[in-house]
C-alpha cells in the first residue's frame, strides 16, 4: 500500500515539476505607458492550441506560467488599436517587457458574438444561451449540460466533482445553502451568465489572508431589478392525480424574496428542496440540516435502485418562504428569514424471500404508511465587510412524525405471525450560531459559539403481543408490546482565535471548548423474560434504560494559512483534551476515557499553466463512539428483534488516518475540464463487534483488540463541450475497495469489498429538429469473505436515462423518455425498463406550455430484484406506480 501511495505522489509531483516555466514582463504603447487588458499567449510552434494566456493589470503587467515539451514556444501578445506582436522564445524561465506599435482600423461592420465560456481571475463565466436547448426551462435544465459542472440528484450542485460552498444570485445569499428551489424554478430566460468563483473564501475580511479550495456559484440576471418565477398546474388520472407548482421570486438591489408552494401526489419528491445543500465555511459559524434520532423503527418496505418517481405513493405539501433584506445605508448588513412547512403521506409495499445457505426460508410481506410533519424557521443577521464580520444563526424546528405498519411472516412456507406496528415520533430541535470577526490594530479576533438542544420522544407499540415470537421473552396478557424511548441532547462549542498576517502568511491560534451531553431514557413494557431462560432472567431492571453519556473537549490549535499567485496552503494543528463518560448505575454501566489527541490536517495547491492545479491533503481524527454503543438495558428498535449492549464493553477509541490528491485541469478556451484523485484511509480501531444470538435477541459484544479498515478510493472525470457539433459529454470512472476484520459469534473472518463504475453522460442540440440527453452507468461490485466465515458474491449492474425531444413544427414538442435499470447476479437477471410520452403546445406569445404527458406506458406495477448476502439470498419485489396520465400549464410569474 505503502509503494501505491509513494508511485501516485512521484507522479504528482513530477507532473506539477516538469517544465514549468514563467514569462513575466510589461506591455507598453509608443510613449512607454503600460497597456492594461492586453492578451498574451503562448502557444506551440506550428499548433492552433493555446498552452497558457494572461491579462495584464492597469499597469500593463503581466505573467504566464506554462508546461510545454517543446525547445521553443510562440509568444503572442494582443491589444485593442496596436499592432499584434508574435515572437519565438526559448522555452525557460524570462522577463520580456514589449513595446506595441499604434495602428487603428476602420471597423466597417461590428459583431458582437459572445464566448460560450470566459475566464478573467478565478472566475470563469458560462453564457447560458450557448448551451440551453428548446426543451429547457429552468437554471437546472441547463446547468446540468455545462462542461465542469453536474447536477446531483439531491440538488447539490458539484463544480469538477466537489460541492459549492455559496450559491449566489447577483452577488447575494438569499437561501444560505438551501438553493433547490431557486435552481428548479428559476426560468432560464432570467438568467444572463453563470459564474463559477474558484477558490471563494466568502468571508471579506479573510480573503487573501485565509483561502479557500472550494469554487462558488454566481447567478447573474439580466437586470438588476427582476420579478420572476415558474408555475405549474397539473390534473391527471389512475386514479385522480393533481400536480401544483407555485414559485414567484424578485431580487432588487436592496432585498430579495421567493415564496414556494409545492403539492402533488404523482410520485415527485419537493419536500427536501429546503435542505441545505451548501455550508460556507467554519468561520461563518456552523448550520446544520436538522434531523430525526431515529433509534425505534416500524419495519420498512424496501425500496428499490430506481428513479423515485417510478415508485414513490406520496401526498405531500411543502411551503416556504425566503426573505433577505439591507437594514443599514451602506448595505453591509444583511437580515434574512426563512420558513417551511412540509406535510407528506407516503404508501409503500415490498415482498421478500429470503433463503439462507443452511436450507431454512422465510417470507416477509410490508405495508407502510408514513406520515411526516415538520416546520423550521430560521432568522439570520449578517454583516459582510472588509472592515468586519458578524453573524448569528438562530433556528428551530419541530417535528410531528408518525409510522405505521403491517407485516405478514411465514418461514419454511408455513405462515408465522401478523403484525401491526405503530411508532409515534415527535421532536424538537434548537440552535444558534454565532460567529464574529474584529479587526484589532493588525490583528483579527474571531469568536465563535454554537449551543444546540435537542429532544426525541419515540413510541413503538406492536399488536398482538403474539407477534413478538422472540424466545426468551414472553409477552404478558396485554394486547400490545409497548417500547418508549427519550433522548435530550445538549451540545455547546465556544471558541476564540486570533489572527496574524504578514507577507501572505496568516498564523490563527486558537483555544475551545467542546461540550456534549445525551440522555437516554426508555422502558419496554408489556413483556416478560421467560423465567427458564438466560442469567438475566429475574433482573426486570434490563428492560429500562437510564444513561448519562457525556464529552467534554478543551482544546488549542494553531492554524497556517498562505496564499500567492501559484500556492495556496491551509493547515491546523488541534491538541485535544478528551473527557467522555458513561453512566447508568442501575444497569452497572460505569466507563470513562480521558485521552490527548493531536489531530492535524494539511491542505496545499498549486496552480501551474494558467490551466492546472494540484493539490494534496492529510489529516488526522479521533472519535470515541456515542451513546448508542453504551446502553445495556433491552431496547425493542424494531419489532422484529430486541437488542443490548454488553454493560462490560469499553468506550470506542478509533483513529483515523487519510491522506490524498488531486490533480484538475479546466481550460475555457477549448472548453476542457477534467480531475483526477486518489485517497487512502486507515481506520484503526480498539474494538470490534462480537455480537452474539442470546436466546432469540442479539447482544452485541465487542473484543478489545486492535484491527483495522483499510480503504483506496480512485476517481477520474473528463467533461468536454464541441461547438461544432454543439455537444457536451463527459466520461466518469471510480473504483473503492475496502477491507475490514469482523467477527459473528466468536468466529473472525475478513471483509473485502470493491466498487468499481462508470458514468457517460452526453447532450446534443446539434439539430434544430431534435436535442438529446443521456446518461448512462455501469456498476460491479464484489464482496469477498475469509477466514471462519466464508463467502464470494459479485453484482453487476446497468442504469441508463434517455430523454429525446422532437420539433417537428414551431412551437411543437414530442418527448420520450427511457429509464433502464438491470441487475445481474448468480445468474440472476433482472431488466426494467420505463418509458414515457409528451406533447406540449408553446403559446409563444405568453410563454405559456400546455403539455400531455403518459408516464409507465407500459405499465410496468413491480420491480424485483435478487441480492447475494454473507449467509443468505435475497429475492425482492416493489411495488411501483401504475401507467397514468397528466395534462399540465407551465408558465412564468413574468
Amino acid at each position: 500500500m505503502k509503494t501505491k501511495i509513494s508511485l501516485f505522489l512521484m507522479i504528482f509531483f513530477s507532473v506539477i515539476t516538469f517544465a514549468q516555466k514563467t514569462v513575466s514582463g510589461k506591455i507598453t504603447d509608443e510613449d512607454g505607458i503600460g497597456i492594461p487588458s492586453a492578451s498574451v499567449t503562448v502557444e506551440e510552434p506550428g499548433k492552433d492550441a493555446i498552452l497558457a494566456y494572461g491579462i495584464t493589470n492597469s499597469k500593463g503587467e503581466y505573467k504566464v506560467t506554462f508546461t510545454s515539451a517543446e525547445s521553443n514556444v510562440d509568444l503572442k501578445v494582443k491589444a485593442f488599436n496596436q499592432k499584434s506582436v508574435t515572437r519565438q522564445i526559448s522555452n525557460s524561465d524570462q522577463t520580456l517587457n514589449f513595446k506595441m506599435d499604434s495602428e487603428a482600423t476602420e471597423i466597417k461592420e461590428v459583431k458582437l458574438k459572445t464566448k460560450m465560456v470566459t475566464a478573467r481571475g478565478d472566475t470563469i463565466a458560462y453564457d447560458l444561451k450557448a448551451f440551453d436547448s428548446k426543451s429547457d426551462r429552468t437554471l437546472a435544465d441547463v446547468l446540468r449540460k455545462m462542461p465542469g459542472i453536474e447536477v446531483n440528484t439531491d440538488g447539490t450542485i458539484l463544480y469538477q466533482g466537489n460541492a459549492i460552498n455559496k450559491f449566489y444570485v447577483n452577488g447575494k445569499d438569499l437561501m444560505e445553502g438551501g438553493y433547490g428551489t431557486i435552481n428548479n424554478s428559476l426560468p432560464k430566460d432570467a438568467v444572463q451568465k453563470v459564474e463559477v468563483l474558484e477558490n471563494h473564501q466568502p468571508v471579506k475580511i479573510l480573503q487573501d489572508k485565509v483561502p479557500s479550495d472550494q469554487a462558488a456559484i454566481n447567478i447573474k440576471l439580466k437586470n438588476s431589478v427582476t420579478m420572476t418565477g415558474r408555475g405549474e398546474v397539473g390534473v391527471g388520472a389512475s386514479p385522480l392525480l393533481w400536480n401544483i407548482k407555485l414559485t414567484p421570486m424578485f431580487f432588487g438591489q436592496k432585498s430579495q424574496w421567493v415564496v414556494n408552494y409545492k403539492a402533488n401526489n404523482v410520485g415527485e419528491q419537493v419536500e427536501n428542496e429546503g435542505n441545505i445543500l451548501s455550508f460556507g465555511n467554519r468561520f461563518e459559524g456552523r448550520r446544520i440540516n436538522a434531523t430525526q434520532n431515529d433509534w425505534l423503527n416500524v419495519e420498512n418496505a424496501s425500496t428499490p435502485n430506481l428513479p423515485v418517481k417510478r415508485y414513490l405513493m406520496n401526498n405531500v405539501h411543502y411551503l416556504s418562504a425566503n426573505y433577505l433584506t439591507n437594514i443599514d445605508k451602506k448595505k453591509e448588513w444583511e437580515l434574512k428569514a426563512n420558513a417551511n412547512y412540509t406535510n407528506n403521506a407516503v404508501e409503500r409495499e415490498s415482498y421478500s424471500e429470503q433463503n439462507y445457505f443452511n436450507g431454512t426460508s422465510n417470507t416477509i410481506n410490508i405495508l407502510n404508511n408514513f406520515y411526516t410533519d415538520k416546520a423550521k424557521g430560521e432568522l439570520i443577521f449578517t454583516k459582510n465587510a472588509k472592515k468586519g464580520f458578524f453573524k448569528n444563526t438562530t433556528s428551530f424546528s419541530q417535528y410531528w412524525n408518525a409510522d405505521r405498519g403491517v407485516v405478514d411472516r411465514t418461514a419454511n412456507g408455513n405462515s408465522i405471525n401478523h403484525g401491526e406496528e405503530a411508532l409515534e415520533s415527535p421532536t424538537t430541535s434548537f440552535q444558534n450560531s454565532l460567529s464574529t470577526i474584529v479587526p484589532w490594530k493588525e490583528k483579527m479576533v474571531n469568536i465563535l459559539s454554537y449551543i444546540s438542544y435537542q429532544n426525541d420522544r419515540q413510541s413503538l407499540e406492536v399488536s398482538p403481543a403474539s407477534y413478538l415470537e422472540i424466545p426468551g421473552f414472553l409477552p404478558t396478557s396485554a394486547d400490545f408490546v409497548s417500547q418508549n424511548l427519550r433522548l435530550k441532547t445538549f451540545e455547546a462549542n465556544h471558541s476564540a482565535n486570533i489572527g496574524f498576517s504578514t507577507k501572505g502568511w496568516t498564523f490563527t491560534p486558537e483555544v475551545g471548548f467542546n461540550f456534549k451531553s445525551t440522555d437516554l431514557a426508555s422502558s419496554l413494557s408489556n413483556i416478560i423474560t421467560n423465567p427458564f431462560t438466560g442469567p438475566n432472567a429475574t433482573l426486570s431492571s434490563r428492560y429500562n434504560n437510564d444513561l448519562s453519556y457525556t464529552t467534554a473537549t478543551p482544546y488549542g490549535s494553531v492554524g497556517v494559512n498562505y496564499k500567492s499567485d501559484s500556492w495556496m496552503l491551509y493547515a491546523n494543528f488541534p491538541v485535544n483534551s478528551n473527557n467522555i463518560k458513561a453512566s447508568d448505575p442501575l444497569r452497572q454501566v460505569s466507563k470513562e476515557v480521558n485521552k490527548v489527541t493531536f489531530e492535524p490536517s494539511v491542505f496545499a495547491q498549486y496552480n501551474f499553466a494558467s490551466f492546472w492545479k494540484a493539490s494534496v491533503n492529510a489529516n488526522i481524527n479521533n472519535n470515541f463512539g456515542e451513546i448508542n454503543t453504551a446502553y445495556s438495558g433491552f431496547l425493542m428498535t424494531s419489532p422484529n428483534g430486541i437488542n443490548a449492549m454488553d454493560a462490560r464493553n469499553p468506550i470506542p477509541q478509533n483513529n483515523n488516518k487519510s491522506a490524498g490528491t488531486r490533480i484538475e485541469y479546466r481550460n475555457p478556451l477549448n472548453n476542457l475540464f477534467f480531475n483526477v484523485n486518489y485517497r487512502f484511509s486507515d481506520a484503526k480501531r480498539n474494538l470490534i463487534s462480537n455480537p452474539t444470538i442470546v436466546s432469540g435477541y442479539t447482544l452485541m459484544g465487542y473484543i478489545e483488540q486492535e484491527n483495522h479498515v483499510l480503504s483506496n478510493a480512485y476517481s477520474a472525470e473528463v467533461g468536454k463541450y464541441f461547438p461544432k457539433f454543439k455537444t457536451n459529454a463527459s466520461l466518469s470512472y471510480n473504483n473503492t475497495t475496502s477491507k475490514s476484520d469482523a467477527f459473528l459469534d466468536n468466529r473472525s473472518f475478513t471483509n473485502t469489498n470493491n466498487g468499481q463504475s462508470f458514468g457517460v453522460k452526453f447532450n446534443n442540440t446539434y439539430f434544430s429538429w431534435m436535442s438529446v440527453d443521456y446518461n448512462a452507468s455501469f456498476r460491479r461490485t464484489k464482496q469477498t469473505s475469509e477466514g471462519n466465515v466464508n463467502s464470494d458474491a459479485t453484482t453487476t449492474g446497468f442504469n441508463h436515462n434517455l430523454a429525446l425531444f422532437f420539433y417537428p413544427i414551431e412551437n411543437h414538442t414530442i418527448g420520450f423518455n427511457w429509464d433502464q435499470v438491470n441487475t445481474n447476479a448468480r445468474n440472476q437477471k433482472y431488466h426494467n425498463g420505463f418509458y414515457d410520452v409528451s406533447y406540449q403546445f408553446t403559446w409563444a406569445k405568453k410563454k405559456i406550455d400546455f403539455e400531455l404527458k403518459w408516464m409507465n406506458i407500459a405499465n410496468k406495477k413491480v420491480f424485483e430484484t435478487f441480492d447475494i448476502g454473507t449467509i443468505n439470498t435475497t429475492f425482492t419485489r416493489y411495488l411501483l406506480r401504475p401507467s397514468q396520465v397528466m395534462f399540465t400549464v407551465k408558465f412564468n410569474f413574468k
